[in-house]
């Protein structure tokens, strides 16, 4: 074998190798576009870089497989969906009250399916994986109460922020899927 057969197979190998690269992370992008929405495109602008962003979402993947998440009992889905309609009914008279119970009543139902609920950061990315429509909603939530503890969140925010937290909590209760 000549020495110029010897360097094309060893072109022939790279760029194999190359194309072979190229074709798993794309395909490795267009799996984590469609996993998570919108969260993709937030997170590689947050981090300014596309396989960085891509890593730590990757990472929340395996996190949440990690994780035990289970769908609520029908009696436990009850039970919280009658809470959910009595603190509703409370926003007329106290829409600050009524705000602050649905991010708790969103962590208690996280917490009994099987979610981490110590840190906000986290939980945020744990959502992230499963419900990636949702999520930016719950940051927003979550802002309206801190600005609200601020003093500085007016009345139609925290109706907003409530229905941001019920869409999140019809979702973690599974609400579509029982109607059906």
């Amino acid at each position: 074998m000549s020495a110029l057969s010897i360097i094309l197979i060893a072109i022939v190998v790279v760029l194999l190798a190359a194309i072979a690269w190229l074709l798993i992370t794309r395909r490795r992008s267009q799996h984590l576009r469609s996993r998570f929405g919108p969260e993709y495109p937030r997170t590689v602008a947050e981090m300014g870089d596309r396989t960085r962003a891509e890593r730590d979402l990757e990472r929340r993947e395996r996190r949440v497989q990690k994780l035990s998440i289970r769908p609520l009992a029908p009696a436990t889905r009850d039970r919280y969906m009658e809470a959910w309609h009595n603190d509703q009914a409370r926003f007329v008279d106290d829409p600050k009250g009524a705000v602050l119970e649905a991010d708790r009543l969103v962590q208690s139902v996280m917490k009994e399916r099987g979610y981490p609920v110590a840190d906000f950061d986290q939980r945020v990315d744990d959502i992230s994986v499963d419900h990636p429509q949702l999520v930016q909603s719950y940051r927003a939530a979550r802002e309206i109460v801190v600005r609200h503890q601020n003093g500085q969140a007016t009345t139609e925010d925290l109706r907003k922020a409530l229905v941001y937290y019920r869409s999140l909590f019809d979702e973690l209760l599974e609400v579509q899927e029982v109607r059906r």
